[in-house]
């Protein structure tokens, strides 16, 4: 963090703190389902597949896939207009569950579907880590 971080940031609640307070550690945590075994995400109080309440917070590998993407050349909020164009993608991690995030470390056009990335994490404020993925080397 060398300057002052002007773009929004993620909304924090009692049911996403735990996935923030991850990021903040660098670790990359995801909602796991006690009654039925799924991933839940976005986190979410009640699980999407057999509506059960109980849920735990498991770290994941860090290591995925880009599952699909697109690039956004045109940005849609003001504050990302100095960072067009980039990439959104989904990322099927090694365990299963997909996230959406951005690839960072290459250019756009040079995003493929299949292609290994990990998890990096930036520090943007003293409060808050983004994830974000980068091809493997």
């Amino acid at each position: 963090m060398t300057q002052e971080y002007r773009k929004p940031l993620p909304g924090v609640d009692a049911v996403t703190e735990p996935f923030w307070n991850a990021c903040k550690q660098h670790e990359l945590k995801m909602q796991k389902c006690l009654q039925c075994g799924e991933f839940i995400y976005p986190a979410s109080p009640m699980c999407p597949h057999c509506q059960s309440f109980e849920s735990e917070w498991v770290k994941l590998s860090g290591k995925g896939s880009v599952y699909s993407y697109i690039i956004v050349r045109r940005a849609t909020n003001p504050a990302f207009a100095e960072e067009v164009p980039y990439t959104v993608a989904i990322i099927e991690t090694e365990e299963g569950p997909r996230i959406t995030s951005n690839v960072i470390g290459i250019k756009p056009e040079d995003v493929r579907v299949d292609m290994p990335v990990e998890v990096v994490f930036e520090d943007v404020t003293p409060e808050v880590s983004l994830h974000k993925f980068k091809p493997v080397a």
